[in-house]
C-alpha cells in the first residue's frame, strides 16, 4: 500500500482547476473502452482529497448538492464532473469514483477510476504549496491498482484491461496560477513564462512516457482553459491600474498565455505520438468551448458567465465557499461554480465537445 503523508495548509489564497447537461449525453454502446484512468487536479478529483488535510476539498456543502445523492462527495462542483460525463458517453457506467474512497469495490476499480488530487500541479513547487497528492504518488495508486486488478481478474485480462482503457491527464493550471500569476517571483529563476511552460511540459512529457511504459495505449490530455476568464483571476485582474473593479472582463494577457502553452503541448503530443507506437494519443482542447461559452452565455443558456454561482461568485472556492455562503437561484444559468471550477452544466457542455470531436479518435 503507497503510504501518504499530509501536513495540514496553513496558508495559500483559495485558487485552483477543469473539463466535463445543456445538450443531451449519450452514451456509446459500441465503445470498446474497457475503464477509465484519470490524473491531474481538481478537474477530474471526484474525492481523493478528501483523505488529506489540505485546503483543497470539496467534501461539504454547497459542493455536491445537484449530485445524484444530493451530498457532497469531494467534486469540485454543484455536480458531476469532466470524468463521470465521460464515462456516461463512452458506455462505462455513471460516475468515475475517487480511488481513495472508502467503499470503492474491486468492481469498481475494474472499470476505473480517479487518482487526481485537487490543487495538484505539474511542478513541485505547486504540490508542496497545496499539500496534496503530485503525478508521481498518482502513478504509484495506479500501480497498486493494477496489482489490485491482477489478483482479481489475472494477469491475462488485467493487461487486456489497462490495454483498452482511456486515460486522461488533465492538470497545469495551478502552476500557472500559483507560480506565474499569483506568487511572480517563481519566475525569476526561468526568465519568463514561456520558459516556465517548456518546463512544465518537458515533465508532463515524461509523465506520459510513464503511462505508456505501464501499458497506456489510448492517452488523451486537456490544454489549459482561458486562464484569464476564471473569475478568481477576472477579479484578481480588476484590482489592476488598468481594468476597472465595477468592469469585469476576462485577462487577455493570461488567456495568451494559455493559448501559447496549448500549442506547445499540442506539438508534445504529435512528436510523442510519432515517437509511441502503437498509441492513440489526442490533445483535448477545452480552451475555445470555454471561451466560446464566456463569450456567448445566451448560446448555451447562460445568464453568467464571469462570476461563480457559490457567494459573491467572485473569489470563493474550497472552504470559503461553504453553507454559510449564498448560492445562485439556479446553477444551471452559471459557468463557473465557485471562482474556479465549472458548474456540472459547464461540463456536461464540454463533454459534449469531447463527444464530438475527440471520442471518435480515441475509440476508433
Amino acid at each position: 500500500m503507497v503510504s501518504i503523508t499530509m501536513k495540514p495548509n496553513s496558508f495559500i489564497l483559495l485558487l485552483t482547476i477543469l473539463f466535463f447537461l445543456s445538450f443531451p449525453i449519450s452514451t456509446s454502446s459500441s465503445s470498446n473502452v474497457s475503464a477509465i484512468f484519470a490524473f491531474g487536479d481538481s478537474t477530474i478529483d471526484s474525492g481523493n482529497n478528501n483523505r488529506f488535510s489540505t485546503l483543497f476539498r470539496g467534501d461539504h456543502l454547497p459542493y455536491g448538492r445537484d449530485f445524484p445523492s444530493h451530498f457532497p462527495t469531494g467534486r469540485f462542483s454543484n455536480g458531476k464532473i469532466a470524468t463521470d460525463y465521460l464515462a456516461i458517453i463512452l458506455g462505462i457506467k455513471d460516475l468515475l469514483p475517487a480511488y481513495l474512497d472508502t467503499h470503492l469495490t474491486n468492481h469498481d476499480l475494474l472499470t476505473g477510476v480517479s487518482f487526481g488530487s485537487g490543487g495538484s500541479g505539474i511542478d513541485m513547487n505547486t504540490v508542496a504549496l497545496a499539500r496534496v497528492m503530485d503525478l508521481s504518488t498518482q502513478f504509484e495508486l495506479f500501480e497498486e491498482s493494477l496489482q489490485r486488478i491482477r489478483r482479481v481478474v489475472g494477469v491475462e485480462k488485467a493487461n487486456n484491461i489497462i490495454e483498452n482503457a482511456l486515460f486522461v491527464v488533465s492538470i497545469g493550471t495551478n502552476d500557472m496560477l500559483y507560480n506565474a500569476y499569483l506568487l511572480p517571483d517563481n519566475m525569476i529563476r526561468y526568465g519568463s513564462i514561456s520558459v516556465y511552460q517548456d518546463f512544465l511540459l518537458q515533465n508532463l512529457h515524461s509523465f506520459i512516457q510513464r503511462l505508456y511504459g505501464a501499458g497506456a495505449r489510448r492517452i488523451v490530455v486537456a490544454g489549459l482553459p482561458p486562464i484569464g476568464c476564471l473569475p478568481i483571476q477576472v477579479t484578481m485582474s480588476s484590482i489592476l491600474p488598468s481594468f476597472h473593479w465595477l468592469h469585469r472582463q476576462c485577462n487577455v494577457q493570461q488567456n495568451t498565455d494559455s493559448e501559447a502553452n496549448n500549442y506547445k503541448l499540442h506539438s508534445h503530443i504529435h512528436s510523442l505520438q510519432s515517437m509511441l507506437t502503437p498509441v492513440k494519443l489526442a490533445y483535448f482542447d477545452i480552451y475555445t468551448p470555454i471561451m466560446d461559452m464566456v463569450q456567448y452565455p445566451p448560446k448555451y443558456g447562460f445568464v453568467e458567465t464571469l462570476e461563480g454561482c457559490c457567494g459573491t461568485g467572485l473569489l470563493e472556492m474550497g472552504p470559503v465557499c461553504n453553507v454559510f455562503d449564498p448560492i445562485c437561484l439556479d446553477p444551471s444559468k452559471y459557468l463557473f461554480w465557485d471562482a474556479v471550477h465549472l458548474t456540472q452544466r459547464g461540463y456536461s457542455i464540454l463533454a459534449e465537445s469531447g463527444r464530438q470531436y475527440l471520442i471518435p479518435y480515441i475509440t476508433s
